[in-house]
């Protein structure tokens, strides 16, 4: 049956590409990628012959409705993004929610994603949290934080290296200084790193020591 998959791959390591999701990207018609060049190269890796299209954040919107009527029309395609899990900070949920509308089967296969590592490994409650990706950049940051100093339950971010130090600082704004975070970098690389504490230990590592990689910010809730 013809289908949307979603597949997720590697954030770091290639080893933890899974079986399934080679399969699958061997045999569906035609894979989406967000940047053929960086997903070339993972193809090639796993001596992957399927055809790709780039499907981004700057061309979705328009793509959406074509990609819909091909797999109405017979095809099988996966959707793909840099790494980790299509749709998690990068695009993917219109076409999934297009293909829901369309009475397409979606099927989104487990794998990588940067966030549960980093929230396991933080050491902080995880019970019950609350995933907000990347803050806004300039409209509505100071309304989100505002409302996130009285969320009791543990937060996850994603951000960037060269923001790392600017975000710390609007934490310890809101939510305290004293508050305890978890940083995690470079998951599943060669250079991966967690550095755990209060908000002001935390800055004063990435102050004396500037980040790189990608990143993953875990923040304890409100007492």
């Amino acid at each position: 049956m013809t289908k949307l998959y979603l597949v997720p791959t590697p954030i770091g390591n290639l080893e933890d590409m899974t079986f399934r999701a080679i399969r699958v990207l061997k045999e569906v018609d035609l894979i989406l990628a967000e940047d053929t060049r960086t997903s070339g190269k993972l193809l090639k890796h796993f001596e992957i012959g399927t055809q790709m299209h780039s499907h981004h954040m700057h061309n979705e919107h328009k793509t959406v409705a074509s990609i819909v009527n091909q797999i109405k029309a017979g095809k099988s395609i996966a959707l793909i993004s840099d790494a980790g899990t299509p749709a998690i900070s990068d695009p993917g949920f219109l076409l999934t929610r297009a293909c829901i509308e369309a009475g397409i089967e979606v099927d989104c296969l487990p794998g990588a994603t940067a966030f549960v590592p980093a929230l396991v490994n933080s050491g902080l409650p995880n019970d019950k949290f609350v995933f907000e990706g990347f803050l806004p950049v300039k409209k509505g940051r100071q309304t989100r934080l505002l409302a996130l100093a009285e969320e009791t339950r543990t937060m996850i971010f994603y951000e960037s290296p060269h923001k790392l130090l600017k975000t710390l600082s609007n934490f310890a704004d809101y939510f305290g200084e004293d508050r305890k975070i978890s940083v995690s970098r470079e998951i599943s690389k060669l250079h991966e790193e967690t550095i755990r504490g209060g908000i002001k230990e935390v800055v004063e590592y990435y102050t004396a020591k500037p980040p790189k990689g990608e990143i993953v910010i875990v923040v304890s809730g409100k007492s």
